[in-house]
């Protein structure tokens, strides 16, 4: 916050005071507002389907008489890896647009064409790769949440419903199970957000290229670390946009939970 106020290039120490023209600057530029639509677009994409695959995992592993700690474990085992590693994997191995890739493999199987999947090109396939790496990454560790949550839920409640005839699957999981995971849902809803804020890895390694990113798909974090650690490294405008992206997500975070009514205690 303190470097923000000053005209600091090349320096962690300056001593030109600017006061709020970093900010001025930062809100003006189109490429830090492109970034934050980049952001919705990916959070529309990634947050929704994080959460079912998770939930999804969840309910399977929770029905599960035997080996349920292995399973857990393996779904879970995603999130160990690097984001770094990951992306990589993705990029030189499945979805390297080359026809010995795995995804052009299978497309070939099916009668598909090869593929440049990370061709900044229209249809942006790219953004199939990103979510997909993400996805792999971290619907083990929300698995594990929502999978804790599922055990919370009293037994004698299930038992009541299937008394009052309440047909077992989309019955019983409608009206017991997915409003008694609402406060664990609320939570994973909140994280997923403020980790899509916070996208970096896959798209740093994925999509940066001598000719730069296509539109639309550089989110904040990589903006801003080319505006401070790039070629200009002005530390104080990639300060101010920091500032302004700490805010954006403390204000989403209170509004989320306040809307979703993030600790209210049920009746």
């Amino acid at each position: 916050m303190w470097l923000s106020f000053f005209d600091a290039h090349n320096t962690v120490t300056p001593i030109d005071f600017v006061g709020l023209d970093n900010y001025s600057e930062i809100l003006g530029d189109p490429s830090f507002i492109s970034s934050l639509v980049t952001f919705v677009v990916f959070s529309l994409f990634i947050v929704p389907a994080t959460y079912g695959l998770s939930l999804a995992l969840a309910l399977m592993v929770a029905r599960l008489r035997f080996a349920q700690a292995f399973f857990r474990s393996v779904f879970f085992l995603p999130t160990a890896c690097s984001y770094v590693v990951a992306a990589m994997i993705w990029k030189l191995s499945i979805f390297n647009g080359v026809r010995f890739g795995l995804a052009n493999t299978v497309l070939g199987w099916f009668g598909g064409s090869d593929t440049a999947w990370l061709s900044t090109t229209s249809p942006p396939w790219y953004w199939l790769v990103i979510v997909t790496v993400r996805l792999w990454l971290q619907a083990g560790f929300y698995m594990v949440i929502l999978l804790a949550g599922l055990q919370r839920i009293p037994r004698t409640l299930y038992e009541a419903a299937a008394v009052d005839g309440a047909r077992p699957g989309w019955q019983v999981f409608r009206y017991i199970t997915f409003p008694q995971l609402r406060a664990t849902s609320v939570a994973v809803v909140l994280l997923l957000v403020i980790n899509a804020f916070q996208a970096f890895d896959e798209f740093y390694n994925l999509l940066s290229t001598a000719r730069g990113y296509p539109p639309y798909a550089r989110p904040p974090l990589v903006y801003l670390y080319y505006v401070a650690l790039g070629q200009g490294q002005n530390l104080g405008l990639g300060s101010a946009g920091a500032v302004i992206l700490a805010l954006i997500i403390a204000v989403v975070a209170v509004v989320q939970a306040r809307w979703f009514g993030l600790g209210r205690q049920e009746d």
